[in-house]
Parts: C-alpha cells; structure tokens; sequence
C-alpha cells in the first residue's frame, strides 16, 4: 500500500516556515566576512633584523626597502566568529636597472603567517590585520575595539575571555614539517 502523500496545504505550512524563519535571521548574523579599508602588514628587513609595521590603504602602494606592497582586498570576521582575516596582494621587486619584477600576486592569511608569506632573500612579508571596516547600509559595522578586548586596567583578557584555537589551524602546524 503507497504511504500517503502531505497534502498541498501541509506543504505549504513547511514552505512558510521555512520562508519565515530565513527572514527573521538578522542580516548581521548571516554575515560572513566584513570589508576593510586598510591593511596591516609586519615587514621584516633580514639586514638589520628589524620588523617594521605597514599599515597600507587598499589600492595604494607602499615602498619596503626594495619591495612595493599593494593591498587589493582585505576581509575580516565579525568578533563573535572564529577570526579568518585574508587579503589579497601584489608585492613587485624593484630591479638595479629600475624595472619590477611580479614576485607575489595572491592571498595571504593573518592566522597561517607561513603558507602564504612573501619570502625573499632580504625581506619577508606577512599580513597581521585589517582595519577600518567599510560602512554597511550608512552605519559602519559593529566591530569590537582592541581597547574594549582589555580589561579596565589595561591588561591583557582573562584566557577564558579569548576565542578558541582553530582546529584546522592546528591540524596544519602538525602536519607540515619543520624548516
């Protein structure tokens, strides 16, 4: 005996629900990455062991010893998600004879510095941040600070306060072999 088939007005009930539910969710909670106005780089000069901070708006350029950085793109999480913060990059090498050279073009990860960093025999680049959340329907995002991150004396949040490690993150340290 064939089971019996719901009928249209039960289908309907189901697709309602559905619809309902999927326009009460909060466009900000359905939100999976936040544009940035600038990118944050640390530069090392290998020469002088000294690391410098580059704080680079996108689409401009900065100079690094020979090296000229351009941020295209840069994304971030909202705080209440696991951080993921990538930008995209071009980085040229500015030759003796006055020409660049491409030696980067594609996307860095603030938390894997090592898998997609620029390394070159005097300097290495690494993005660490974005900044400056673009505004989103005329407000800005809500984006917590790194003061409100600290507690009222200025020290550091307590452990249970931090986000926890991303599993893949540590999965992929384990897995890759030591340089």
């Amino acid at each position: 005996m064939p089971l019996p088939r719901p009928s249209l007005p039960a289908r309907l009930q189901v697709m309602l629900l559905a619809a309902l539910f999927t326009a009460t969710v909060p466009l900000a909670a359905r939100a999976q990455r936040i544009e940035n106005q600038v990118a944050v780089f640390a530069a090392l000069d290998k020469v002088t062991a000294r690391i410098s901070r580059l704080e680079i708006k996108l689409g401009e350029t900065v100079k690094f010893g020979a090296l000229k950085v351009t941020p295209r793109l840069c994304y971030s999480r909202p705080p209440d998600l696991p951080p993921k913060t990538t930008t995209f990059v071009e980085v040229q090498e500015l030759q003796l004879d006055g020409s660049e050279k491409k030696l980067f073009s594609g996307w860095m990860f603030a938390e894997s510095p090592g898998l997609d960093a620029v390394e070159h025999a005097v300097y290495d680049v690494w993005l660490t941040e974005c900044m400056g959340p673009k505004a989103i329907g005329g407000r800005p995002p809500q984006v917590a600070s790194k003061q409100s991150a600290q507690s009222p004396q200025g020290q550091a949040p307590a452990i249970d306060a931090l986000p926890p490690p991303s599993a893949t993150d540590e999965n992929f340290r384990r897995r890759r072999p030591p340089r």
